[in-house]
């Protein structure tokens, strides 16, 4: 092309480009949109097992515990939650079910829902993996985030904004769970929640089977967390729909929602 015809065609060109900006606009947007709820998590492999694990600073990301809705039913579901939090104008980045609960869908252990407790810590004896002492809790206090031994917990009684029981515990002050065997034959899904020593919280869920004792270490070996809970087994479910994790069990109670902190 000679210099008089690139000339001649500069005014199409700039026609050309203006009417894709709208476009590219749009693109942009999009994707700004995409990666404002993309979760902070990743799959991850620990000894030939397929893990997703969420790494949360609870200085930058909002992790908040759901059981009912303004009208004091149950969510009841990851899904409902999602739509009910994007319908109040908030971006749920991931959910997960938040520990162990009564076919009512009540909590079975303590529950403190922006700083009220809602339901009672239980200690003592009892039946199922909630009671396989030592249990725990999974508390956040502002932007500080804790799992203890419920008798550590009840001991001292720090303060909670939010707060979940469950057990048992997987890892207790570095130490794996005292009844873990490394030869158990008892397999399932199961997910769980750890804290680094550098406050950071870790959630993780395994995509296979795996037995207490391989789940523990992987928190305590792999991603080095001192303290962590079990949270639930069979019906552990993780909802990400901004990485294609939808698991949508129905009728779950009380459940983990996280958030980046301008939300």
């Amino acid at each position: 092309m000679d210099l008089l015809s690139f000339l001649q065609s500069v005014p199409l060109l700039l026609a050309m480009g203006k009417g894709a900006l709208p476009a590219a606009a749009a693109l942009v947007a999009g994707f700004g949109q995409w990666a404002q709820a993309v979760p902070p998590c990743r799959p991850f492999t620990f000894e030939a097992t397929n893990y997703l694990v969420c790494q949360v600073d609870p200085k930058l990301y909002a992790i908040e515990l759901f059981w009912k809705d303004g009208e004091g039913k149950p969510y009841n579901s990851l899904h409902r939650l999602h739509d009910a939090q994007q319908g109040a104008g908030r971006t749920m980045l991931f959910g997960l079910n938040a520990g162990m609960y009564h076919p009512n869908l009540d909590p079975v252990g303590l529950y403190v829902e922006r700083g009220r407790e809602l339901a009672p810590v239980k200690t003592g004896s009892g039946t199922g993996n909630f009671s396989m002492q030592p249990n725990g809790i999974f508390y956040l206090d502002g932007n500080a985030a804790a799992v203890r031994a419920t008798g550590a917990f009840v001991s001292k009684r720090p303060r909670a904004d939010y707060a979940t029981q469950s057990g048992p515990m997987l890892v207790i002050d570095g130490k794996l769970h005292p009844k873990f065997m490394p030869d158990s034959t008892s397999r399932k899904v199961r997910d769980g929640v750890g804290v680094r020593k550098d406050g950071v919280v870790i959630f993780a869920i395994s995509n296979g089977t795996v037995t207490f004792h391989e789940f523990a270490r992987l928190f305590r070996d792999a991603l080095g967390c001192g303290n962590a809970l079990f949270l639930d087994g069979s019906i552990s479910s993780l909802f990400a729909p901004a990485i294609g994790r939808t698991d949508d069990y129905w009728n779950l109670g009380p459940m983990i929602g996280v958030f980046r902190k301008q939300d």
